[in-house]
């Protein structure tokens, strides 16, 4: 919005600082202050109004230490998360661009139904919350949307590679006269590294190009559900979902940056998808916001994410990827979140398994997740999310590292 009124004040009255917004490294320097400073700001008050109104979880009883400390502490942080992200998106991106336009509407449909979670939890007095049969349809919804916009939308396109005789303008304000509608996607490690859907679909419906959804659109749905979901089970610890989400998200604003400009684009030699770096201003945002709610998250909480955050947050990682078509790389880039909810399938197929055997079930972990196992273990709740922070640097190191490893 604000980017609009500037550029206005820039070209009728040349007006000092007003050119800065064109750039888009000053908006999303400014959309990190911002959102920073939000959530640090009002997640104060915030959090005094919901533990005002008792608006607090009530812990399941695990056996764990320092559980009784947790009673009653305000949940449904994640509307700290979402308001610092949404305010600066909204002051300091083009909204006319498709792809803020999905991450906006992928925000308030996954906040609806983690807040319908929470309010379940803590209303009606429910442990279970919302039903699991629920918020998939909800996330199944969420991908049909964004598969049938990135199959249909005119603006939804890549770069390929121009020939000889094909002179392109670097500038912000020129358009790529060889853009293409393409379902092309980048995989790690490998030197010829795209997959492209449309070729996957013609080879398995003999050429029948039309039916490509039928491939793409459940591919969109597994990854938001997986990565929506996982990073809800890896919220069980103080700071270690926020912590991770935000290093996450750092390495995925440095995607979205050299994905979406030509220069570094063409010097990485990785595709180029026009219009895509204004994510950037989203993705500086949503880190901002992560790292000013660990202010107040770390241990001890002050204010727990809840299924408002954890869910959201999940979802706009994995809308995230699929936008700047690093989706392959989720199990590398979001490794402790793939940890997590494996634990979980292990632990229960195990148990299944065992119980339909001998009548009855045994256990592989301790506890899962498999960070609740480590306290079992006796490791103190700081160090286990200290060490999967970590994990998680590396994680992302690696991934960012893909850019050139191949």
């Amino acid at each position: 919005m604000l980017s609009y009124l500037f550029e206005f004040l820039d070209n009728q009255y040349q007006l000092p600082g007003a050119g800065l917004f064109q750039y888009l490294s000053f908006r999303a320097s400014v959309s990190v202050i911002l959102s920073l400073g939000i959530s640090i700001i009002y997640g104060k008050k915030i959090i005094k109004y919901l533990r005002k109104n008792q608006i607090g979880e009530n812990i399941r009883s695990l056996g764990l230490e320092g559980e009784d400390q947790k009673k009653g502490t305000p949940t449904m942080g994640g509307l700290i998360i979402i308001i610092s992200t949404l305010i600066p998106v909204i002051l300091m991106s083009r909204l006319d661009n498709i792809y803020i336009q999905i991450l906006i509407f992928t925000t308030i449909w996954m906040c609806i139904i983690g807040l319908a979670d929470d309010y379940i939890k803590v209303f009606k007095k429910n442990k279970k919350g919302l039903k699991a049969k629920f918020k998939l349809f909800g996330q199944y919804i969420l991908g049909i949307i964004v598969g049938l916009i990135i199959l249909f939308h005119p603006d939804i396109t890549i770069r390929e590679t121009p020939s000889d005789d094909v002179l392109i303008e670097i500038n912000e304000n020129s358009k790529v006269v060889n853009e293409v509608k393409s379902f092309k996607t980048t995989v790690p490690f490998f030197k010829n590294n795209e997959l492209d859907y449309q070729e996957l679909s013609n080879s398995i419906f003999n050429g029948n190009s039309n039916l490509i959804w039928i491939i793409f659109i459940p591919i969109i749905i597994l990854i938001i559900a997986s990565v929506s979901n996982s990073n809800n089970l890896t919220d069980g610890l103080d700071g270690l979902s926020a912590g991770l989400s935000a290093i996450i998200v750092f390495a995925l604003g440095i995607f979205a940056w050299t994905s979406g400009n030509v220069v570094f684009s063409d010097y990485l030699n990785i595709m180029y998808i026009p219009r895509v770096g204004e994510i950037t201003i989203f993705i500086s945002a949503l880190f901002g916001a992560l790292v000013g709610f660990l202010w107040y998250n770390t241990y001890p909480a002050s204010i727990f994410m809840g299924d408002t955050g954890s869910l959201t947050v999940g979802a706009l990682i994995a809308v995230i990827s699929i936008l700047i078509r690093k989706e392959l790389m989720i199990p590398l880039l979001c490794g402790i979140f793939l940890i997590e909810a494996l634990s979980v399938i292990i632990q229960v197929s195990y148990f299944k398994m065992t119980k339909r055997k001998t009548g009855i079930g045994q256990r592989i972990l301790l506890m899962s997740p498999i960070h609740h196992h480590f306290q079992k273990k006796g490791f103190h709740e700081s160090k286990i999310v200290s060490r999967f922070w970590i994990i998680g640097i590396l994680l992302a190191l690696l991934a960012i590292l893909t850019l050139k490893i191949r």
